[in-house]
C-alpha cells in the first residue's frame, strides 16, 4: 500500500544536520505513527513520504523553507531582567511568552544583571536537515482516527473526545 493522505504511517527516522551531527532518532525507541496529510511532520518530510510503502528505506535532504523556516532576527529580543522577577532564569531555559501575535515559545540565549535575551526562532530554523527514514507500516486510517486527527492504538485513543 502506497502512502497517500489519510494513511497511518509508522516509521523510524534519524535526522542530522548538514555537517552530519545527529539531532534526533527513533532507532533506539518505538517508531512513530501519524496520519499522513495531518501536518504532524515538517512539510518536506511529509512530501517525501508520498508514494512510499512499507519496507522502503530512503534519505531525504530538506532545506529550511520545508523544515522549520528561516531564522528571523526580529524574533531575538533583549528584554529587562525584571520581567523575570522572582524566577531563576538560566541560558537554555524555554518559556511561553505572550506577544502581540499570541503565545510563542522562546528560549533564553543570554542574560546579564539587567537584561535577558530571548529567541523566538525554532532551534532548528535556518538549518538544512538530512533524514534517514525506514517505513515500518502503512495502513488506511480509521474514520475515528481521521475525525480525531491522530492515530489510535489497540482499544482506541485512551481519552474521550
Amino acid at each position: 500500500m502506497q502512502i497517500t493522505d489519510n494513511h497511518v504511517v509508522t516509521l523510524h527516522y534519524a535526522v542530522k544536520t548538514a555537517d552530519g551531527d545527529e539531532i534526533d532518532s527513533s532507532l533506539n525507541a518505538e517508531p512513530i505513527s501519524f496520519i499522513q496529510g495531518s501536518k504532524y511532520m515538517i512539510p518536506g518530510l511529509e512530501e517525501a513520504l508520498y508514494g512510499h510503502k512499507s519496507g522502503d528505506k530512503f534519505e531525504v535532504v530538506i532545506g529550511p523553507d520545508k523544515a522549520y523556516g528561516q531564522r528571523q532576527d526580529q524574533l531575538v529580543q533583549e528584554v529587562p531582567a525584571n520581567m523575570f522577577e522572582g524566577m531563576d532564569v538560566e541560558v537554555g531555559m524555554s518559556f511561553r511568552a505572550t506577544t502581540d501575535a499570541g503565545d510563542q515559545s522562546v528560549i533564553i540565549v543570554d542574560k546579564t544583571d539587567t537584561t535577558v535575551t530571548v529567541d523566538g526562532n525554532h532551534p532548528l530554523s535556518g538549518m538544512t536537515l538530512s533524514f534517514d527514514v525506514s517505513i515500518e507500516d502503512v495502513r488506511e486510517a480509521t474514520d475515528d482516527e481521521i475525525s480525531h486527527g491522530h492515530v489510535h492504538g489497540e482499544g482506541g485513543c485512551g481519552h474521550s473526545h
